[in-house]
């Protein structure tokens, strides 16, 4: 690591298509414009080389897997190198026959992968069949050492779990980066939509606050139907940085590509942590029962 204090991370919100290789060109394209605006980190949205297939449950979709290394890898690690940038870059990881992952890579500036977070928690719901498709992460929780310090990866569903997010920045972590696929169901938006959203956001601005990190949640966008007669998810966008207050420093539309960038200021997490001073005055001893599924009383 070569000590800096700042770094400016950069979130591409995108939409996606059938074409895994119109996907990955169009990711190419967004990275390089997001490196000419200043991007030193740059972060791509859960399993960014393919629609949403997990609506649906379908032996069709193994095929979108890869290996690591493998096609993403490779091409992401020439651009990688070729603009000085780390890139966080989910992959539909095939480990073996019968055994896929809903992964992510970290690349360095050299293009070297130095990093493989597999997601932990792993949902089941409706058009969100993800069990289907992905074994559980057996890595644990990760903080990866960069030239910009440590920095941590999780993967969408995991947004929602405090104990994540907490282990991950135990394990020193100065941002916490969600690649993400969320959005509506059509049917419900109207009632439920409004909500939804906020809690997405709400959770994610809690675990910057009850561990002083930063956090950077990396969405789709687009409605995204599998077939005709689907409904389809419309994925809600709105990426957005948080600084370790909990306050939302760079923000993302609900509906359009974009890239944006935020700054990670290492000194804030000082300041913060030595103001609210949270991780001092965590009770360990009392926290034994954390690993039980439920106590019954």
């Amino acid at each position: 690591m070569n000590g800096k204090k700042k770094f400016t991370a950069g979130l591409l919100q995108l939409s996606m298509n059938s074409n895994p290789e119109e996907n990955m060109k169009n990711a190419v394209s967004w990275i390089n414009k997001a490196a000419k605006e200043g991007a030193e980190v740059i972060c791509l949205p859960e399993l960014f080389r393919s629609q949403y297939f997990c609506q649906e449950e379908n032996t069709k979709y193994f095929s979108l897997a890869e290996t690591i290394p493998g096609p993403t890898t490779d091409t992401l690690s020439s651009e990688a190198k070729k603009n000085n940038i780390v890139i966080i870059a989910p992959v539909f990881e095939r480990r073996a026959a019968g055994v896929y992952h809903n992964s992510l890579v970290l690349i360095d500036a050299s293009g070297e992968i130095s990093g493989l977070y597999r997601k932990m928690h792993i949902p089941d719901d409706p058009a969100y069949y993800e069990k289907y498709y992905f074994t559980p992460g057996d890595l644990g929780y990760k903080s990866f050492n960069t030239e910009y310090g440590k920095i941590g990866t999780l993967i969408c569903w995991d947004q929602w779990y405090p104990e994540g997010a907490r282990l991950t920045a135990l394990k020193g972590a100065s941002i916490l980066f969600y690649p993400t696929a969320i959005g509506w169901h059509p049917h419900e938006k109207e009632e439920h939509g409004a909500v939804q959203l906020e809690s997405w956001r709400t959770i994610q601005r809690g675990h910057a606050i009850a561990n002083g990190v930063y956090v950077a949640a990396v969405n789709r966008v687009g409605l995204e139907k599998l077939s005709e007669d689907s409904a389809g998810i419309q994925f809600w966008g709105s990426s957005f940085i948080s600084d370790p207050q909990g306050i939302i420093i760079a923000q993302a539309s609900e509906n359009k590509e974009e890239v944006i960038l935020g700054e990670i200021d290492l000194e804030r997490i000082d300041y913060v942590r030595h103001n609210w001073p949270f991780l001092r005055d965590r009770r360990i001893d009392s926290y034994i029962d954390i690993n039980k599924r439920f106590i019954d009383e």
